[in-house]
C-alpha cells in the first residue's frame, strides 16, 4: 500500500507527514487532482465539503496508475460566516470584504478529509469555532499588504500572520490549518496504514 496526498498544498503536506509520525513508512507521494469546486446552489456547506473532498480522493486516485496500491487521500478546507461560504478571495476587495464580515465576530471552518482505496473511501468532517477580534481598516489593509490572504478560505491563515486575529478556537486547530490530525490517523487505522 502507498500513501498518496491529492494535494498541492504545502499545509497539507506538513499536517499529513506529522500525522504519520508512528507509522512503520512514514512517506507518501503526492498528486495535484483537478475538480469543479464551484459550490452549486442549495447543497449545505457540510455536504459540500465533504463532497469535495471526496472528489478530491478518486480524482488522485485517478492519477495514480504507475503507483502500485494507492491510497489516496483527499481534503478541503471551507470558511462559513452567517450561512455564506468564504472561498478565496478573487482580489483585495474582496479579501477586505471577508475580514471585515469576520472581524470581531465566531465563525465556522470545515474541513473534510476521504480516503480511498477504489474499493471503497472513508470521510469525516470536522467543524471548528473561530472568534476573530476587532480589525481596524488599517489591520485589514496591512494583512492583504502581505499577500497571505489571498490563496486562503476566508482570506486568512491561523498558522501564520493571519494566526493574531484569532482571539479563540473550539475545536482542532490543525483542521483550520487544513487537516484534521486525529481524524485523518482514525481514517488511517482503518485502511490498516496506521
Amino acid at each position: 500500500m502507498t500513501l498518496v496526498l491529492a494535494s498541492t498544498s504545502p499545509r497539507r503536506r506538513e499536517l499529513l507527514a506529522q500525522a504519520l509520525y508512528s507509522a512503520a513508512e512514514q512517506g507518501f507521494e503526492l498528486v495535484a487532482p483537478d475538480i469543479d469546486e464551484a459550490h452549486p446552489a442549495g447543497e449545505a456547506s457540510e455536504d459540500f465539503v465533504v463532497r469535495l473532498a471526496r472528489e478530491k480522493a478518486h480524482a488522485g486516485l485517478a492519477l495514480c496508475a504507475q503507483i502500485a496500491a494507492p491510497l489516496v487521500l483527499g481534503s478541503d478546507t471551507i470558511v462559513v460566516c452567517d450561512g455564506k461560504i468564504l472561498g478565496k478571495p478573487v482580489d483585495e476587495a474582496d479579501a477586505a470584504a471577508m475580514l471585515r464580515s469576520l472581524a470581531a465576530r465566531e465563525h465556522t471552518v470545515m474541513t473534510a478529509v476521504a480516503i480511498t482505496d477504489g474499493a471503497q473511501t472513508l470521510s469525516e468532517l470536522v467543524c471548528t469555532k473561530v472568534r476573530f477580534c476587532e480589525m481596524s481598516e488599517a489591520d485589514i489593509r496591512a494583512y492583504i499588504a502581505t499577500g497571505e490572504p489571498m490563496d486562503k478560505a476566508g482570506a486568512y491563515g491561523i498558522q501564520a500572520i493571519g494566526g493574531s486575529f484569532v482571539e479563540a478556537i473550539e475545536g482542532s486547530y490543525s483542521a483550520v490549518v487544513g487537516l484534521p490530525l486525529v481524524q485523518t490517523r482514525n481514517l488511517l487505522k482503518r485502511f490498516s496504514a496506521l
